[in-house]
């Protein structure tokens, strides 16, 4: 019998078993990440299904019921014109996980072929870090109110300026990481057997730093959905029509006396929402790195 067509399988179900063996492991050392997970995947799928969650039209008024207290037919209030907070959340999760989602991952993949390039290549790094560094030099949220303010109010233009404003922070970390990198005697001994540019960045270089990049996208994520909320809640961001938990809070700041639920439900959801994302990362993080992996 060949022992040689026996061999591949098992060797195969041995290189991927320790992946999810570290990924157990992780979640089972940090049960925060567990919880964060859980809460994620509850959210995801309240703005996924949220046609059939909400009990009425979250754009329908009701100018009998305006500035009712949360009850057993209106979960979360109403508000000043008598829509229901409750269904204007639960749509107000799609705005917020899609921003968040989208930043995170255009960002990354900008930084990423930026900060590869800059970091490796160190004719383009002095030219395009200073650009990073007066980007950086302005507050992220300003930036990106500068940025709408040259735009109309839409979500896909959100998206583009917080993201335009997140990518500097990508670059600095993927520049540094590759900086470091490029360094150790594996990546020498690739350059000095004549492995291509392209081939060291993909075999070498990037697999090192996936593990920091995916925490700092976590972050990234979390980050844009609270500029998104301010956005919104300065009039800068997804147009009054859409609900966002930041454009509810945002109607609803001048009756904060008299009917402070109508900012504490969108505000729980928010900083559930948030946290969970960054509980998350911290549970991937320990996971995917090498060090903490030869620790467990």
């Amino acid at each position: 019998m060949d022992t040689t067509t026996l061999a591949a399988p098992i060797a195969t179900a041995e290189s991927v078993s320790p992946t999810w063996r570290r990924f157990r492991e992780a979640f089972r050392r940090h049960p925060t990440a567990l919880i964060g997970g859980a809460i994620l995947i509850v959210m995801i799928a309240m703005a996924i299904f949220a046609p059939w969650l909400h009990t009425i039209d979250p754009q329908q008024v009701f100018p009998i019921k305006r500035l009712r207290p949360p009850s057993a037919t209106s979960w979360f209030g109403t508000d000043m014109l008598g829509r229901d907070v409750y269904s204007r959340a639960i749509y107000g999760a799609r705005v917020s996980l899609v921003v968040g989602l989208a930043v995170a991952l255009l960002s990354t993949l900008l930084g990423l072929a930026i900060g590869l390039v800059t970091g490796y290549l160190r004719q383009l790094d002095a030219v395009v870090m200073r650009i990073m560094d007066g980007l950086m030099s302005i507050p992220s949220v300003l930036l990106a109110i500068a940025l709408m303010a040259l735009t109309k109010a839409s979500m896909g233009n959100v998206i583009v300026a917080i993201t335009l404003a997140e990518v500097p922070r990508v670059v600095r970390l993927v520049r540094s990481l590759v900086l470091t990198l490029r360094e150790q005697p594996y990546v020498e001994a690739a350059i000095a057997s004549g492995t291509t540019l392209p081939l060291i960045l993909v075999r070498h270089i990037l697999p090192n730093i996936v593990a920091p990049l995916l925490v700092q996208g976590t972050y990234v994520c979390g980050s844009a959905m609270i500029t998104e909320a301010i956005l919104s809640f300065i009039g800068a961001g997804t147009p009054p029509n859409i609900p966002s938990w930041g454009n509810i809070m945002a109607e609803s700041r001048s009756l904060v006396q008299i009917a402070s639920y109508l900012i504490i439900f969108p505000g729980i959801c928010l900083s559930l929402t948030v946290l969970a994302v960054n509980l998350l990362g911290d549970g991937m993080r320990d996971a995917l790195d090498p060090r903490l992996a030869r620790r467990m």
